[in-house]
């Protein structure tokens, strides 16, 4: 079954969403929680990658957003519209956790 440009279009932002926040959420681990306890300099490289890659998100995920509207895709329009959500609530929980 062929599937047309948009919703092709559609299906590689969401891959690409999911897989940057995955790779967002890896990352932070490494870092924060499972780094070593003697380091006590942030590090600076690490946590551009992570702001950087946070950015890279927040447009795959309002282009997704914008776009299934705009063609009325409803079922893109909900995946996009959780993805949306889950990141909302993963920048509120580090904000909680790191002030």
């Amino acid at each position: 079954m062929k599937q047309s440009g948009k919703v092709q279009i559609l299906f590689w932002l969401f891959t690409l969403s999911v897989i940057l926040y995955l790779t967002i959420i890896w990352i932070a681990l490494q870092t924060f929680v499972l780094g070593d306890a003697t380091r006590i300099e942030l590090p600076e490289d690490r946590v551009a990658a992570l702001f950087i890659m946070y950015g890279v998100l927040v447009l795959t995920t309002l282009a997704g957003t914008t776009i299934s509207i705009f063609i009325g895709n409803k079922r893109y329009t909900n995946r996009f519209g959780a993805m949306v959500i889950l990141i909302f609530i993963t920048f509120l929980a580090g904000k909680g956790i790191f002030g």
